[in-house]
């Protein structure tokens, strides 16, 4: 649960909740760009697995100063939203959702120039997002894993659980949970069908999703407007070392 306020970074704010799936409330920050006279852009922000909005409070500030407003959302089953029956990247991207018709809905908030940002989970929701709602204007993806199920045999490899047949029943239980195919979801393929522009950041330094996953999706862009920023030293976590790129962003 958030323990500070966009105050600390100099922020105006406001609280507002946001109506998601299944009748839920998100926690989530109204960052203004107060006194302009015409609509501005704006951006969504959503956190990584077990991270809330306050964590990304180092990235909203560049964005804010550059003239974004900014809304940062917890998702279900984190920070101060709702709780849900689970948590799964897609329930990232309907949450992301909410935050998007929200802000189409803010008449200061230029409609068809709202963009999203998300951090590892919340990289990956962003993407698929995207790839379903043409009306986002730009993407900016960090630390996102190139497929759920290249994530998940590392984990169980690192514990050294067999993928057969063990592994293989665990990935086939979460589909089912979840209601959705990796191979539908995994960012490999929606980055396939996302027509904004698109930044991929990761840190080569990433323990826990290698620089590797973010090459792939480029590869995988087919010629798409997607960029590749691979940041020296940054692990998964290092929002610090993102948030000196503000301009790139």
């Amino acid at each position: 649960i958030e323990q500070g306020t966009p105050q600390q970074f100099g922020l105006p704010y406001r609280r507002v909740s946001l109506s998601s799936v299944n009748g839920k409330q998100l926690f989530s920050w109204y960052l203004p760009v107060e006194g302009s006279e015409k609509p501005v852009p704006a951006v969504v922000i959503m956190h990584g697995w077990g991270g809330n909005a306050e964590m990304m409070l180092p990235l909203a500030r560049p964005l804010h100063a550059a003239g974004f407003a900014v809304l940062l959302v917890d998702a279900r089953n984190h920070g101060q939203s709702d709780s849900d029956t689970f948590s799964s990247m897609p329930r990232f991207a309907e949450d992301m959702a909410s935050g998007l018709d929200w802000l189409a809905a803010q008449p200061e908030v230029d409609a068809g120039r709202i963009a999203l940002l998300g951090h590892s989970v919340g990289a990956a929701a962003s993407l698929l997002l995207a790839s379903r709602r043409r009306e986002v204007a730009a993407v900016v993806s960090i630390a996102a894993f190139a497929h759920p199920e290249r994530i998940m045999r590392r984990q169980m490899a690192a514990k050294r659980i067999p993928f057969l047949p063990l592994g293989w029943l665990v990935l086939k239980y979460v589909e089912r949970t979840i209601g959705h195919r990796f191979a539908d979801i995994a960012p490999l393929t929606t980055i396939q069908h996302i027509h904004c522009p698109v930044l991929l950041v990761h840190g080569d330094a990433d323990r826990s999703v290698p620089l590797e996953d973010a090459e792939l999706i480029h590869a995988s862009a087919g010629g798409r407007d997607v960029t590749l920023l691979a940041l020296e030293g940054a692990d998964h976590d290092s929002i610090e070392h993102i948030d000196s790129h503000g301009d790139e962003l």
